[in-house]
């Protein structure tokens, strides 16, 4: 990181979680473009993975993105062969979206990426550093956080 003595940026949680965020993102991409797969895709591949089949509603609330980004994405994955979409049999109106047989077949290469990205990452910790990190920020999660809650 190119730092400057007293560089407000490092005592800014937002910065740094950004930056952070950023540098997973790359970091992943650079494992998966090989494989024609982007970070884009992990969201989906995290929820449907395993034959789930959600809406394109419930896969945009599951990922904490916005429905304009969660359809552009799953566009492309369709025109990419990688998810398909079937009638809801409960709702004519709604379609379920679910991962091909070929993305399925990716599948294992996607959570291996995040499995070395998230090892790398956290590498400089020791265990008991790593399990309160992710503990802080899943409490920085739920601060933050303002989508509704089932139940």
């Amino acid at each position: 990181m190119v730092s400057f003595p007293n560089d407000p940026r490092r005592a800014s949680a937002g910065y740094m979680t950004n930056w952070a965020a950023r540098l997973f993102a790359r970091a992943i991409d650079r494992r998966l473009a090989p494989h024609g797969l982007s970070s884009g895709h992990m969201p989906v591949f995290f929820a449907l993975a395993g034959g789930t089949t959600m809406t394109q509603k419930e896969l945009a609330l599951s990922a904490a993105i916005e429905q304009p980004t969660m359809a552009a994405t799953l566009t492309r994955m369709e025109r990419d062969g990688l998810i398909a979409r079937e009638p809801d049999p409960d709702d004519r109106r709604k379609s379920l979206i679910r991962l091909t047989p070929a993305a399925e077949a990716k599948a294992a290469t996607v959570m291996a990426a995040a499995a070395e990205v998230n090892a790398l990452a956290l590498s400089g910790l020791q265990p008991a550093e790593r399990a309160r990190f992710l503990a802080d920020l899943e409490r920085v999660v739920a601060a933050l956080d303002d989508r509704p809650r089932a139940g």
